[in-house]
């Protein structure tokens, strides 16, 4: 199976029990009636990005549905958490992009994205035969929101979920998934 779409979503659930918190993370995030496959990284050449809202509607009760997630959790009061999925593609649609997970405690949401994104650009730099760090001081353009890197360009993108642990000390938790799609 070669997915051929894929959308990005998150989301945040609150409970005194650490699984209900999980389950409300992925209502929020309206993947919860899936049976969810965790995979790694890589986004096959070709492969169409959609809304949330359009992927949603492709899913079935059951189904088992391949996703790249980053999860966190706290039951710490007032505890900033985070969880990002990065993105890097190649302008160059015949060859593999690469997604990342990554999850914080602490850290503003901006900051999770970023690093999300730049995990993305370094680890598909890495699969493309270049040995580098990527740097976004160095290899970004702001005025293209891309990386240049040895010649290759490579967009990027992040979704990500923050939140701070409930102030009654339930469990909170946050979601952001790369969910594939076969057709």
């Amino acid at each position: 199976m070669t997915p051929k779409k894929v959308f990005f979503t998150k989301g945040v659930g609150k409970h005194k029990d650490e699984l209900q918190a999980f389950e409300l993370a992925l209502k929020n995030a309206g993947i919860e009636k899936c049976n969810l496959v965790y995979v790694s990284s890589i986004l096959p050449p070709g492969c169409q990005i959609i809304s949330k809202e359009e992927g949603i509607t492709k899913l079935q009760a059951g189904q088992i549905t391949y996703c790249v997630m980053s999860r966190n959790c706290t039951d710490e009061p007032n505890r900033l958490i985070g969880a990002s999925v990065g993105m890097a593609v190649p302008k160059d649609e015949g060859h593999h992009g690469y997604i990342s997970e990554y999850h914080s405690f602490g850290i503003p949401k901006e900051r999770v994205g970023d690093t999300a994104e730049r995990l993305a650009a370094t680890m598909l730099a890495r699969t493309l035969g270049l040995d580098v760090e990527v740097d976004k001081s160095k290899e970004w353009s702001d005025l293209k929101k891309e990386y240049i890197m040895s010649g290759y360009i490579v967009k990027t993108n992040s979704i990500t979920q923050t939140s701070e642990g409930d102030k009654d000390g339930t469990y909170t938790t946050v979601i952001a998934a790369a969910v594939f799609l076969e057709e």
